[in-house]
């Protein structure tokens, strides 16, 4: 089993209003110390993450590794040299076959030299942080570029050989209509990218948006955010328009034309091996999850210093484990082999899915177990009803 490589770039041009993520914005003068203490994280990280308690299996890392993801923040901020010294530190650690490489790119961060020397660094796959092709959309929600450049934008990645773009687009954001979220559904498949991902936009404290909605304010346009039932309808509407344009659905949030799903994505949903590196970068073994500090400069100064940059690590039970094969199974439209579960955990299934079944949130088609096609909008309660099950079993 090849190992997944994720590269975390926790730098941004500006903060969206939605974001809960760990990124900031920083001068471009700390962009190279970072990429050049990532390069060195990967080359020493057997000898790190040994001081670090992590138990690496012995076979882990061979036959090496087949993906590789640059995620954020914007990697696209970094320099075009940067990003290839990390892939050379990969490629020279971690020796594999690397199908999918894949850089998060905002559309006016990119242009046809930095497309060109991607590719020739080895970057074939461009995840791209669309999020509306409406500018008042994107203006109200913090973000940088406008419709313009993302088609502006596509033809540099196309004209550079980039033949696996990903689009990214969100339901929820202020000011949408349905009339404007079926245009930019429209401009998406015009486009026609690779991959799409569609995501509802999530309400939390951790972010400006958020904590704003969550206390009845009116800043950051709150008041003009759609209704959890527009947001639905939005995505229902997704799911038909990119059927009918030869787009697969094969995850809760993801669609692809036939060869074009994430390999690296499908890593985390299979609970398969992945090596996280850089501010934030989270790890899984198998038998054990570890994440790096999340503060940039904290993480630069321990890699200057020898040390490890790894903050937290939690080993996982077979009771976490089963739930980890539940909750991220079903994210998948194929469903999860229940009877495959239960002989791997020795357990039997059948009390948890029993009411969720009997609700009619879970489908049954013989040892296959998957999410009601109907029910994707509301799937928390799906994963909240198992959760609830495990804990009075």
């Amino acid at each position: 089993m090849s190992l997944g490589v994720y590269i975390q770039v926790p730098f941004c041009q500006t903060k969206c209003t939605y974001c809960n993520f760990h990124t900031g914005v920083v001068s471009a003068e700390r962009f190279r110390p970072y990429a050049s203490a990532v390069a060195t994280e990967i080359r020493e990280h057997c000898e790190r993450l040994k001081r670090a308690g992590v138990e690496l299996p012995g076979s882990f890392g061979s036959p090496g590794a087949d993906t590789v993801y640059f995620g954020g923040g914007t990697p696209s901020l970094l320099d075009p040299a940067d990003l290839a010294a990390i892939l050379e530190a990969v490629r020279g650690t971690l020796p594999g076959n690397f199908r999918e490489v894949t850089l998060e790119a905002d559309p006016e961060t990119i242009d046809e030299g930095k497309a060109g020397a991607w590719a020739e660094a080895g970057i074939n796959r461009i995840s791209m942080g669309v999020q509306s092709f409406s500018d008042r959309e994107l203006q109200a929600a913090g973000r940088m570029h406008r419709s313009r450049d993302v088609h502006r934008a596509v033809p540099a990645l196309r004209q550079a050989g980039i033949g696996n773009i990903s689009f990214d687009l969100i339901a929820g954001l202020p000011h949408q209509s349905s009339e404007s979220w079926q245009n930019s559904l429209g401009e998406l498949i015009a486009l026609r990218p690779e991959h799409v991902s569609i995501y509802l936009l999530e309400v939390d404290e951790g972010s400006r948006l958020g904590s704003e909605l969550l206390s009845g304010g009116s800043r950051y346009s709150a008041r003009a955010v759609p209704s959890d039932e527009a947001m639905a309808d939005c995505y229902e509407l997704a799911r038909v328009l990119l059927a009918r344009a030869g787009y697969g659905q094969y995850e809760i949030s993801n669609f692809a034309r036939p060869g074009f799903a994430s390999e690296h994505n499908r890593k985390y949903w299979r609970r398969q091996p992945y090596l996280g590196f850089g501010a934030g970068a989270h790890s899984f073994s198998g038998s054990e999850r570890w994440s790096n500090t999340p503060d940039p400069a904290a993480y630069v100064r321990a890699v200057a210093a020898g040390s490890t940059p790894v903050e937290q690590l939690e080993p996982i039970s077979a009771a976490q484990a089963l739930d980890e094969e539940l909750f991220l199974g079903l994210r998948q439209l194929e469903g999860i082999d229940v009877e495959r579960l239960e002989q791997a955990y020795r357990t039997s299934l059948g009390p948890r899915f029993a009411p969720l079944e009997a609700c009619g949130l879970i489908e049954r088609d013989g040892a296959i177990a998957r999410l009601a096609s109907r029910h994707l909008t509301i799937s928390n309660e799906a994963f909240v009803g198992l959760l609830r099950q495990a804990a009075a079993d």
